[in-house]
């Protein structure tokens, strides 16, 4: 070995010693993928690519809270966003005043051209299986919106918003990497339509709650104007998740998603969520969030007593002339003037 070699190995083994110092057993096991598969979205054989209309991905982040784990092997993260502060509670009273923070840093790129403030369009829809909900009928309600998602195909945006949908949530994700093959083209042409438009996220109990975040945040633009994101929380027998963990767990998992979405889009999240799953985990809990409940046979406040509702799915059978198909049908909790105040604040 000769002496004019020695400066750059010692170099070299300075160099080694720092990687191997910040590198650990949580970094090997984080590059091992996830095998879970949803009936809703086939796995594709070869990788997902990250979708065009989010934003950049973030910077690392730290390792995966311990109370968002669901196994012993934490699963890879996505690239996560600096905190932000988080944003206002709901108020006490009623649902439709809540207030939000102003968006942060909102991508200047965004398309802003769909107005605050738009014509409401009165419910021109049918139903494949009408329920006589009586005096607490949704046709009551003032402003009607739907639910899409892959199973509705190529839908005729203009026509759908000319037969009563004011609003639109879209499917996005899955998981923490499933990602709706018609995401973007919905979304895109829900928004040049006018409709004021949101997206979802189907959660899964066997996937670590940070690592579904990351993944919603990686493919759903922070956009001016958009819909607070929603938690779509159900037991789903057709998943490869079959786990029911304890309602306390159930709780665990969905703040920390719901935290980091917060800090993220300055909104807070919306829950979706169905009678059993309600009853099993959520009755009497998170009262300072905004609820999206479904009751297809009776008015909410006999399927959930006492829980304040924004959003109700009053319909799974909906017909529309924009749509191949059934559709969900949904309705805000309040009349045109709530509607208009809670969707200025966005």
């Amino acid at each position: 070995m000769r002496p004019s070699a020695v400066p750059a190995i010692l170099l070299a083994a300075l160099i080694l010693s720092g990687c191997s110092a910040s590198s650990g057993a949580e970094d090997v096991l984080a590059n091992v993928p996830s095998s879970e598969t949803t009936s809703a979205i086939t796995k594709p054989s070869g990788p997902i690519p990250a979708a065009a209309v989010g934003n950049p991905a973030p910077q690392a982040s730290p390792p995966q809270q311990a109370l968002s784990w669901t196994g012993p092997v934490p699963e890879p993260q996505a690239l996560v966003p600096a905190d932000r502060p988080v944003g206002m509670p709901m108020p006490t009273e009623r649902p439709v005043a809540m207030l939000m923070p102003a968006e942060p840093d909102v991508d200047p790129d965004a398309d802003t051209k769909s107005p605050t403030r738009g014509r409401i369009y009165g419910h021109r829809f049918r139903d494949a299986k009408p329920i006589n909900f009586g005096s607490t009928s949704p046709r009551k309600l003032a402003v009607h919106g739907v639910d899409v998602s892959r199973w509705q195909g190529e839908i005729d945006w203009e026509t759908l918003r000319r037969q009563g949908a004011n609003f639109v949530y879209i499917k996005a994700t899955d998981g923490g990497d499933h990602l709706d093959p018609m995401f973007k083209k919905n979304w895109r042409r829900a928004k040049e339509a006018g409709l004021k438009h949101g997206a979802y996220h189907f959660f899964y109990w066997c996937r670590t709650a940070g690592e579904q975040a990351d993944w919603f945040i990686r493919n759903v633009p922070k956009e001016a104007n958009a819909l607070p994101p929603v938690i779509d929380v159900e037991w789903n027998g057709e998943s490869s998740c079959k786990r029911r963990i304890s309602p306390a767990r159930v709780r665990e998992k969905m703040q920390v998603f719901m935290d980091k979405l917060e800090r993220y889009y300055g909104q807070r999240p919306i829950i979706y969520t169905a009678p059993d799953f309600y009853r099993d985990n959520l009755k009497g809990e998170l009262l300072n969030y905004p609820f999206w409940l479904r009751s297809v046979a009776a008015h909410p406040s006999k399927v959930y007593p006492g829980r304040k509702w924004l959003f109700w799915q009053y319909s799974g059978s909906g017909l529309s002339d924009g749509v191949d198909g059934k559709i969900d049908l949904n309705v805000f909790n309040g009349n045109e003037s709530d509607w208009h105040k809670w969707a200025a604040s966005r």
